[in-house]
C-alpha cells in the first residue's frame, strides 16, 4: 500500500504520524512510504532518517495526499487537509468529531474512510491508542497546573507541595480513569493533597489501593463536586465518554464559588471540555481568566513533548496500520471489530452513533458501509 505522512499543521503540534523505525517495518513488508519534508523535525526525526528507513520524501502535503492510499496523521485534519482527501482514501488519526460539526461535514463530503485513534477498542473495553496520550496528558496536567498557579500566570501564587509549616495545595481530579490516575500519581509525588471524584465505586476502589490510601476518593454528585471546588487550588478535568461530547460537570455558577487565583486544567477539551467556561487554547496562548480562575484548555497537550508522545503512539498504532496495509480497509475492518470501532465516517456516512447523536445526523451501521 502507498502510505503518506504529512507534516502536522495545527498550531504548536510537533508530533509526527510515523517514526523511522515504523517506516522501516512497513517498507520491509513491501509498502511504499511518502513523508512530507520536515514532517518529523519537531520530534527529532529528520528526512535522512526516513530515507534510510526506505521512505520517499516529498516537498508538499498536497503531493503526499495525492500519492497515498492511506494517510497517517496525529491531529484532526484541518480544512485544507480535508479538501485534499478523496473517496476510498483512508485517514487514520485522532478526529474528536463529537464537538466539531464542520470537520464532520468536511470528512463526510470527502468520501474518505475516516478511522479515529480515540475510538479503537480492545478486548478489555479500553481505548489502546488513546491510552498513552491520556497517560501523558494526565501527567502533564499537574505540571501545567503548577505553572498556572504562579502569580505571573494570574494564579494565587500557590506551590503544590507546600512547605514545612505551610499546607500543600488541594488538587481535585474529576475522573478516575487513565488521565485521572496519572494526574494523581504526579500530584502525590510532589506532595499535594489529592481528591479524586468519580461515579464509579470500582474505579475509586482501584485508585485507593493503587496509591495506598494517599488520596481521598469521593463519589461524584453535583453537591460533592461543588463542595470540593470551593477550596480547591487546582482542578483537573479528566472525564471521557468514548466518541461523545464530554458532559459539563462544572457550571458557570459553580465556578463562581471557587477561590480567586485557583486554576483548572481541562484535559477533556478535545471532546468539548467538562467545564462550562472551557474554550480550546493553544500552547502559544495556553491560559485565560474567567471570574479570577485560570483556565488551561490546550487541545493537544502531548504535542509539546513530541518525541516521547510520538514514540509512545507508534508503539500502539503500528499493528493497526500494518493490518490496514496488509488486508485493505474493508477486510481489516470486517475482521477486527475493535479496529472497526475506530471507523467514524465512511463513504460519506456517519458510522459512530455518538457522533450522529451529537450533530443530529443520520447514523449508518459500519457493516452496511463495508459491504
Amino acid at each position: 500500500m502507498k502510505i503518506g505522512v504529512p507534516k502536522e499543521i495545527k498550531i504548536n503540534e510537533y508530533r509526527v504520524g510515523l517514526i523511522p523505525s515504523s517506516v522501516a517495518e512497513l517498507t520491509a513488508k513491501g509498502n511504499h512510504l511518502f513523508i512530507e519534508t520536515g514532517a518529523g523535525c519537531g520530534a527529532g526525526f529528520y528526512d535522512q532518517d526516513y530515507i534510510k528507513a526506505g521512505a520517499e520524501i516529498l516537498p508538499t502535503a498536497s503531493e503526499v495526499f495525492a500519492q497515498a492510499q492511506m494517510i497517517i496523521k496525529i491531529k484532526e485534519p484541518q480544512p485544507n487537509e480535508c479538501a485534499m482527501l478523496r473517496p476510498e482514501q483512508i485517514i487514520f488519526t485522532f478526529l474528536h468529531l463529537a464537538p466539531d460539526l464542520k470537520q464532520t461535514q468536511a470528512l463526510m463530503a470527502s468520501g474518505a474512510i475516516c478511522i479515529a485513534y480515540e475510538t479503537v477498542s480492545d478486548d478489555l473495553g479500553r481505548l489502546p491508542i488513546l491510552m498513552p496520550m491520556s497517560e501523558i496528558a494526565g501527567r502533564m496536567s499537574i505540571q501545567v497546573g503548577a505553572l498556572a498557579l504562579q502569580n505571573s500566570q494570574g494564579g494565587a501564587g500557590v506551590l503544590l507541595s507546600g512547605l514545612p509549616g505551610v499546607c500543600p495545595a488541594k488538587v481535585v481530579i474529576l475522573g478516575a480513569g487513565i488521565v485521572g490516575s496519572n494526574a494523581a500519581q504526579i500530584a502525590i509525588g510532589v506532595g499535594a493533597n489529592v481528591i479524586i471524584i468519580d461515579k464509579s465505586i470500582a474505579a475509586l476502589n482501584r485508585l485507593d489501593k493503587q496509591f495506598f490510601g494517599k488520596i481521598s476518593t469521593v463519589f461524584a454528585t453535583q453537591e460533592a463536586i461543588k463542595e470540593h471546588l470551593q477550596n480547591a487550588d487546582l482542578v483537573i478535568g479528566a472525564v471521557l465518554i468514548p466518541g461523545a461530547t464530554t458532559p459539563k460537570l462544572v457550571s458557570t455558577n459553580m465556578l463562581k464559588t471557587m477561590k480567586k487565583g485557583a486554576a483548572i486544567v481541562d484535559v477533556a477539551i478535545d471532546q468539548g471540555g467538562c467545564f462550562a467556561t472551557s474554550v480550546a487554547t493553544t500552547h502559544q496562548n495556553p491560559t485565560y481568566l474567567v471570574d479570577g480562575i485560570v483556565h488551561y484548555c490546550v487541545a493537544n497537550m502531548p504535542g509539546t513533548v513530541a518525541r516521547t508522545a510520538t514514540q509512545a503512539l507508534n508503539n500502539v498504532t503500528l499493528p493497526y496500520i500494518t493490518k490496514l496495509a496488509d488486508l485493505g480497509y474493508k477486510a481489516a475492518l470486517l475482521e477486527d471489530k475493535h479496529l472497526r470501532n475506530g471507523l467514524n465516517i465512511g463513504a460519506g456516512k456517519v458510522v459512530l452513533k455518538e457522533i450522529a447523536e451529537a450533530h443530529n445526523l443520520q447514523y449508518v451501521s459500519p457493516l452496511d458501509v463495508l459491504k
